[in-house]
């Protein structure tokens, strides 16, 4: 079987600094570079290192970054040929600074993802055979992921949905499309407008967004863990504990291990554990994609817990 991702593929551009500015202030960094980034190109190579097949349908613009993330792509055993050059416009840029902590701000430019459109839903719709999981991100437009999303329920993949960045009005018919929701304390406050901030209230969050139509719904609480509940239980999945260097890809590597569990044939509660463990892991590293742990570090860290 396989993964498809349906989303953004953007170029970083990474500033490292011993904290972050505050508005108007201009700071001296530490340390610069350029990765391979995108919410949607980060959870292909998080599922690609993890042994499993997975394609990749998206845009980058016809310019040398577009090439450069194309390539890196490959380079990760992510399958590209639904990845189209658009003429017209950019490739997606996110500006990072990363403080000494880990934390970090960011800044997106779409650029050709938010080209995407439906003639992109249905070059995905003729690839969606023997595909196990579909994942989606709103750096695309929301209503062509919830098109992406309609044609998967038709055709029987799971919809994993990564709602980030949260739009201001999240469609209300979106829900009942998605199998699993794995939004951060920011995200679900957003969406569903009280304060997410810790265990308890991430139960609720995730308790109300089944209540909303989705099957089962994920909250991750930075370092604290992750809460899921399903129309069944509601379970708590223990954070791994790491030294954390740069946290600006961690959801996504949670997104890709989640795919890749569920890909293979396990349980939710299993899956829950594989996103923890890829997510930890990818702290411990800079950059997004780089930081993409592999498959033989993968087992070796989670053996035993």
């Amino acid at each position: 079987m396989s993964i498809i991702i349906f989303g953004s593929i953007n170029i970083d551009l990474i500033a490292t600094t011993p904290r972050l500015p505050t508005p108007g202030e201009t700071i001296n960094g530490n340390n610069f570079l350029t990765a391979g980034g995108g919410k949607g190109a980060n959870q292909a190579v998080a599922a690609a290192r993890l042994g499993i097949p997975t394609k990749i349908v998206g845009r980058v613009g016809n310019d040398s970054f577009g090439q450069q993330l194309l390539t890196s792509l490959q380079t990760a055993n992510v399958e590209t040929t639904g990845v189209i050059v658009d003429e017209n416009v950019h490739t997606g840029v996110a500006v990072i600074a990363v403080d000494a902590s880990g934390e970090n701000s960011i800044i997106v430019v779409p650029g050709a993802n938010h080209n995407i459109n439906n003639i992109d839903v249905e070059r995905l719709r003729n690839i969606l055979s023997d595909v196990t999981v579909l994942l989606l991100q709103l750096e695309i437009p929301v209503e062509v992921a919830m098109s992406a999303a309609k044609v998967a329920q038709e055709m029987g993949v799971k919809v994993i949905l990564d709602p980030a960045p949260m739009p201001v009005n999240f469609p209300n018919d979106f829900y009942s499309l998605i199998d699993i929701i794995t939004p951060n304390e920011i995200e679900a406050s957003q969406m569903l407008g009280f304060p997410v901030n810790n265990q308890e209230t991430a139960t609720q969050a995730a308790i109300e967004l089944c209540r909303r139509g989705v099957k089962n719904a994920v909250v991750k609480i930075g370092d604290r863990g992750v809460v899921c509940a399903t129309e069944e239980e509601t379970f708590f999945q223990p954070a791994f504990a790491v030294e954390a260097i740069d946290t600006v890809a961690a959801g996504d590597a949670f997104n890709g291990g989640l795919a890749a569990a569920l890909d293979t044939g396990l349980s939710l509660k299993e899956a829950v554990k594989w996103g923890a463990a890829n997510g930890a892991l990818c702290v411990t590293k800079s950059g997004a994609q780089p930081a993409m742990p592999d498959i033989k570090t993968f087992e070796k860290f989670l053996l035993g817990r």
